[in-house]
This record gives C-alpha cells, sequence and structure tokens, in this order.
C-alpha cells in the first residue's frame, strides 16, 4: 500500500509520514513485526466492507478488541479513528459566518464586520448557529482529466422528524469523471456547504453558495497544477459545474424560476399549456400531447382530453444564452428583509451559476433528482389503488372537475338523495383485491 501511493504523496510528506508511520508501529510492545497498525486496521476494515458491518457494531467491535489487547496498545477504538489511519488525507473546513437574515456572509471585505451592512443584524446574537461550513476543494476543457461536478442540494431535518421547524441544506459535489457505480460512493462525493438554520434558504441559497462558485471560477481559469502517478507526469487540472441535481422546489431555488402557478415548466416557460381547476383549486398541465409525433391517434381523441383535437407542436427548449437574456437585467436584492417586486417574467433572479463564464454554452444546466418523482408517483398511484384518506387522488372535487371538463363523463358524481355517489373507475379495487394488492406488494 505505503509502496503504490508513494508516488502520489511525495508531493505530501505529512500524509506519507503519517502512512509509514502507522506501518511500523507495532500494535501492542512485545508483539510479532507483522501485527502493526496499519496492516491490522487494514485487515479488519476489509472484513467490515465485506460483510456489511454497520459503522456501530465495528466501534463496538475496536472497542472490545482494544481492552483485549495488552495494556497501552495502538488499537483503533473507534470507525472514524480507523478510517483516519487508513486515510490521512483530508480536507479543511472554514467556517463562514452569515447573516441572519440571508443578507451577506462576513467574508472578504466583511469580514471583520460585527453587524451586517445591510439591515445592521448582529454577527454572533442568533437563536442558533446558521453559520455556514465551506469545505475548499482545489481541483473543463479539452483535457479529459479535469473534473467534470454534478452539484446536488436539499433540504433535510437532522432530528428525524416531519416538523417544518427544521431545514439544513447540504450542497454536495459528485464527479462525474467516474464511471456510475462509484460516483455516487461516499467516498467520492464532497461536502462542500452545509446550511444549518430554522428555515431553508430559499432564494437566498445564492448568498452562500458565493465561496464556492468564487472557488470553482477560480478552478476554471487558473487551475490547479497536480501530479499523475499513471504518467509520471505534472499537468493543470481545472473543473466545472456539469449541472444540479435537485427536487423541483431546490430547482427553483437554485435557477431562480418561478416553479408554481400558471408557467411552471421550465422547458416551455411561456408557452406552458396550464388549466385552472376551480374544485380543487390548482393548476393543472394539459399540453402533453403536444409532445407526441403528428400522427399520433392521441392526438384526435376529444372525450379523453378536454374535448380538444391537438394540432400544436412542443416548442423547443431555450438555449443558455436565450435565457441569459431573460434574466440578465433582473434586478433582485437578497435578504430575507426586502420585498423585491413581483418581475415582470417568470424569472424571478439571475443565479449565481451565471457567473461562471461556461455556464450558458451547457446544454442541460438542471436537472431533477428521479429519486423525488419516482417516490411521488408511487405513493400517488398506491394511494389512489387502495383508497387511502389524504392520498388518493380521485374524490369528488377530481370528478366534479372532469365533469366541468367534459371528459370521463361515466365518471360524473351521481346524486341519491342529499348524497353524492362516486361510480366506480376501472382502477377500483374491492376489498379482497385490495388484500391481494397488499401482500404482494409486502413482498
Amino acid at each position: 500500500m505505503i509502496e503504490d501511493l508513494e508516488d502520489f504523496l511525495k508531493h505530501q510528506p505529512k500524509i506519507l509520514e503519517s502512512l509509514v508511520d502507522g506501518s511500523k508501529k507495532l500494535l501492542y510492545p512485545g508483539c510479532n513485526d507483522q501485527f502493526t497498525r496499519l496492516s491490522r486496521t487494514l485487515k479488519l476494515c476489509k472484513l467490515k466492507m465485506k460483510n456489511g458491518w454497520t459503522d456501530k457494531s465495528f466501534t463496538k467491535m475496536l472497542k472490545l478488541l482494544a481492552d483485549i489487547l495488552p495494556p497501552n496498545n495502538e488499537f483503533p477504538i473507534s470507525t472514524y479513528e480507523a478510517k483516519k489511519i487508513l486515510c490521512p488525507m483530508s480536507m479543511n473546513v472554514k467556517k463562514i459566518h452569515a447573516c441572519i437574515n440571508d443578507c451577506v456572509l462576513f467574508c472578504h471585505e466583511y469580514e471583520h464586520l460585527q453587524t451586517c451592512p445591510k439591515c445592521r443584524a448582529s454577527r454572533y446574537k442568533r437563536e442558533g448557529n446558521y453559520s455556514s461550513s465551506v469545505d475548499k476543494k482545489g481541483l473543463l476543457r479539452r483535457e479529459v482529466r479535469n473534473l467534470r461536478l454534478g452539484l446536488c442540494a436539499d433540504g433535510m431535518n437532522l432530528y428525524r422528524t416531519l416538523s417544518s421547524q427544521h431545514s439544513t441544506w447540504p450542497v454536495l459535489l459528485t464527479i462525474y469523471n467516474l464511471p456510475p457505480w462509484l460516483c455516487m460512493k461516499r467516498k467520492y462525493i464532497m461536502l462542500t456547504l452545509l446550511i444549518p438554520g430554522p428555515k431553508e434558504p430559499g432564494n437566498n441559497i445564492d448568498i452562500y453558495l458565493q465561496p464556492l462558485i468564487e472557488d470553482l471560477k477560480l478552478l476554471w481559469d487558473k487551475g490547479e497544477r497536480v501530479h499523475d502517478a499513471f504518467s509520471q507526469t505534472d499537468f493543470t487540472l481545472r473543473a466545472m459545474i456539469f449541472c444540479t441535481i435537485s427536487d423541483f422546489p431546490g430547482y427553483g431555488n437554485l435557477s431562480g424560476y418561478t416553479i408554481k402557478r400558471a408557467k411552471a415548466c421550465p422547458i416551455c416557460e411561456d408557452a406552458t399549456i396550464d388549466l385552472r381547476l376551480n374544485n380543487c383549486k390548482k393548476n393543472v398541465y394539459m399540453g402533453h400531447r403536444t409532445f407526441l409525433p403528428l400522427n399520433h391517434p392521441y392526438r384526435k381523441r376529444k372525450k379523453s382530453f378536454h374535448g380538444t383535437v391537438e394540432t400544436r407542436v412542443a416548442r423547443l427548449p431555450l438555449t443558455g444564452s436565450e435565457v441569459l437574456e431573460c434574466v440578465k437585467d433582473i434586478d433582485v436584492v437578497l435578504g430575507k428583509l426586502y420585498k423585491n417586486p413581483t418581475p415582470n417574467s417568470i424569472w424571478k433572479k439571475k443565479s449565481i451559476f451565471w457567473d461562471p463564464p461556461y455556464w450558458e454554452h451547457l446544454q442541460v444546466r438542471h436537472c431533477l433528482d428521479f429519486m423525488h418523482i419516482e417516490k411521488n408517483v408511487c405513493e400517488s398511484l398506491v394511494g389512489t389503488l387502495l383508497n387511502i384518506p389524504g392520498k388518493s387522488k380521485d374524490g369528488m372535487k377530481a370528478r366534479l372537475d372532469m365533469q366541468e371538463m367534459g371528459i370521463r363523463v361515466e365518471l360524473a358524481p351521481q346524486q341519491s338523495g342529499k348524497r353524492a355517489y362516486l361510480s366506480p373507475a376501472c382502477y377500483t379495487l374491492s376489498r379482497k383485491e385490495k388484500s391481494a394488492f397488499v401482500s404482494v406488494y409486502l413482498v
């Protein structure tokens, strides 16, 4: 292991010294020369990986082994300590204070200020720790070894409750140079930002992304001189954000697009075909047939689709340069205390991602996390099939809206005295069928 890493670590003597020291340090005084701290830790970590041990169980086993060995042994007593022995390479964490109202970060020219230069809020007097923890990673052009990074962001509750009183936002970078079965492994994912607080940053997330974007711009313009251990050559490594990955609300925060109301589709934009449901009180989007071939039979089925024949075709998505023309003049003051006027366009801000010079030339800039879409669709289907209260999409309001639209007339509510009766649909299951469905679903 030391021989393989020696060429790679020759520019980092402290890391190499730590590994060499671990390979020579005996596990306990008087033991066999083969029982070194590094070798025994490496063998146990291999067993942990092959047998799928959890970190918690592995820590308990390490503590037990440390108690069994003679006193003054060098055996690690936790999973964290074992990983530090095997992987002494780590990145420093820089904590940057943020204004409680998301106005600015206390860095650069604001580094020594005690109050926010915009809202005058105290830098330190706050209900919790709203500092932003930044991991700075040193490191596209035509060099195939340059890094293509995917930026992932989403809110989560650290306290495992469904309460909306807390929302911590991690911002991760994944390396898309790696094959699919590796790029999503934990050790290849970099935590670049951690934004804690009682509420999500929303559109003000650009304030917290500033240090990361600055580093990425530097890595694109100047790059970092690194050593290629395989070819034994030095080269300038550059990096770029390949795309962002988030759920749909996060899409709106990162891109600056308005993802609610009538024009919620970021691809169709002004050409979005929407319909307001009077009973369900929500917007639905009925223009999906525009994506079908012109000779597709669904285009002529009036009764199934709002009683109209579809002759339109879907418009092409705007290019990055065209989107930049739409947002370049939007002037928005970020921060919770500032109420910006409602923009005339469907874009609510110019995202900070437009700062890197390559962003407007990317064909796809923002991607949706398929896991969220798959989960929500699955929940809706299962809830409708089993008629789960609060989860089913089939109800009195939905039937009344379909009646107003003139589609699925056989499903219109039937009035019987003072009560309304909903006719069974093709997906309505009996009690026996529901039991059979659940039994298969659970298996």
